[in-house]
C-alpha cells in the first residue's frame, strides 16, 4: 500500500507540472521559472534587455533560450497606473505561450500588492456584502482566465490569492472567520475550474521556513473544505529562515498533505550598488551566512533553494520562480502605482544586470 500511494503521489506530481511541452530532462526541475509581472511597464518605458553577450532583444526570449520554462504573471484589478491588468496579462500571455513555456496567474484580489501584511480589497469591490463579494471573485477570476482560453493562452496554473497568510479580502476573508475564507478562496477556485478543469490551482502562502504556519494554515483548510491542487511557497533566505527550516517546512507540507510544491518567489542579490536612486530593499553584503551579494552568490542561492525542491520526498517538488526577474532599474517603472516618482528596491535581485546582461544565475536556473 506504501508503495501504491508513493506511486499515486508521483504520477499527480507529474501531471501538474503542465503543459507538455514545457519538457524536463534527466533530474530537472519540471519547472524552471520566473516571475515576469513588471516587464510590460518596464517596456512601455523604456526598458531594455540584453542576453549574456550584450545581444539586445525579447527578454522571454532570452529567458527561454537560456532554459526557463514557465513564467508567472500576476493581475491586480484596477490599479492606479493601469498596468498588471488583463490587458497586460493578455499580451504578455501571447509572448509567453508563442516561446512553449507554461504560464502560472497569480490573482491579488486587489488594486495593488496583496501579501501578509496587508490584503486590501479593490475600491470597486468595497461596498459588497459578503454573498456579492465571493460573487465578485468568481466573476473576476473567470473573466480573466476565460479571456486568456479564448485567445488560446490558457493557464496553466492559477494563484486564487497571493501570500494568503492571514486569508484574503480583509475584513470579511480574513482567517478570524475560516467559512468565510474557504468561501472566498472555493469560488476562486470553481472559476479556474469552469475554464479548464486541467487547469491547476495553487494556494500560497509566504514565510517558507515556519513549519507551524504551514501546518496550522493547511490544517484548517483542510477542515473548512478548501479546495486546490498545489501548494505554493515564499522563501526568501534572507527573511523566512535557514535554509534548513525551509527543507524540513517543505518535505514536511508535501508528505503531510500528499500535495506536489512549487516555491512561487524566490530571489536573492547580485549586488549591493544601487541602480535607480531609490534605496534598495536588500543591501546587505552578505545578506545569508556564505552567500554574498554578487553573481557568483545568486547563482549559487538559487542552486541551493532547487537542490531542496528537487529532493521533496515521492517526486512532490515542481520547481521554483525567480521572483520579478526583469524589474530592472527603469525610471517610470517603481513599486507604488499609484506614485509615478516612486523607485525599484529590487533591481539588484533581478535577472539582468545594470547593463541588461543577463545574468549567470538565468542560465544556471535554466538547467536545473
Amino acid at each position: 500500500m506504501k508503495r501504491l500511494l508513493t506511486a499515486l503521489l508521483l504520477v499527480t506530481a507529474l501531471a501538474v507540472a503542465q503543459p507538455a511541452q514545457a519538457q524536463a530532462g534527466p533530474g530537472r526541475l519540471q519547472i524552471r521559472g520566473a516571475d515576469v509581472s513588471s516587464l510590460a511597464k518596464s517596456e512601455a518605458f523604456g526598458g531594455v534587455y540584453r542576453d549574456a553577450r550584450g545581444r539586445q532583444g525579447d527578454a522571454l526570449r532570452i529567458l527561454s533560450q537560456a532554459g526557463l520554462n514557465y513564467m508567472r504573471l500576476k493581475v491586480w484589478v484596477n490599479p492606479a497606473d493601469g498596468y498588471n491588468t488583463k490587458t497586460q496579462v493578455l499580451a504578455v500571455a501571447r509572448r509567453i505561450k508563442a516561446l512553449g513555456m507554461g504560464l502560472l496567474v497569480d490573482f491579488h484580489y486587489s488594486d495593488t500588492w496583496a501579501d501578509p501584511g496587508k490584503q486590501f480589497k479593490p475600491a470597486a469591490w468595497e461596498p459588497l456584502p459578503f454573498d456579492q463579494l465571493r460573487q465578485a471573485v468568481y466573476d473576476h477570476t473567470y473573466d480573466v482566465l476565460d479571456a486568456l482560453r479564448r485567445q488560446g493562452t490558457a493557464a496553466d496554473m492559477v494563484q486564487v490569492g497571493n501570500e494568503i497568510n492571514g486569508g484574503l479580502l480583509w475584513p470579511d476573508g480574513s482567517n478570524a472567520n475560516w467559512a468565510n475564507t474557504a468561501a472566498l478562496l472555493n469560488a476562486g477556485y470553481d472559476a479556474v475550474k469552469r475554464v479548464s478543469g486541467s487547469t491547476k490551482v495553487v494556494l500560497h502562502l509566504a514565510n517558507g521556513g515556519d513549519n507551524g504556519l504551514y501546518r496550522w494554515w493547511f490544517d484548517n483548510a483542510a477542515a473548512n473544505g478548501i479546495r486546490y491542487d498545489v501548494i505554493g511557497l515564499s522563501y526568501y533566505a534572507y527573511w523566512h529562515g535557514t535554509l534548513e527550516t525551509f527543507q524540513a517546512n517543505i518535505n514536511d507540507v508535501a508528505t503531510r498533505y500528499g500535495k506536489p510544491v512549487v516555491v512561487v518567489e524566490t530571489a536573492y542579490p547580485f549586488t549591493t550598488a544601487d541602480d535607480d536612486g531609490w534605496e534598495n530593499i536588500i543591501v546587505s553584503a552578505e545578506p545569508y551566512p556564505g552567500y554574498r551579494a554578487t553573481p557568483q552568490g545568486q547563482s549559487a542561492m538559487l542552486t541551493r533553494v532547487a537542490d531542496i525542491v528537487r529532493a521533496v520526498p515521492n517526486g512532490l517538488g515542481l520547481g521554483l520562480f525567480a521572483w520579478e526577474a526583469t524589474w530592472t532599474g527603469v525610471k517610470g517603472n517603481g513599486w507604488d502605482p499609484a506614485d509615478p516618482a516612486s523607485g525599484n528596491g529590487w533591481e539588484n535581485q533581478a535577472l539582468f544586470d545594470y547593463a541588461d546582461r543577463a545574468l549567470p544565475a538565468m542560465s544556471v536556473l535554466g538547467r536545473l
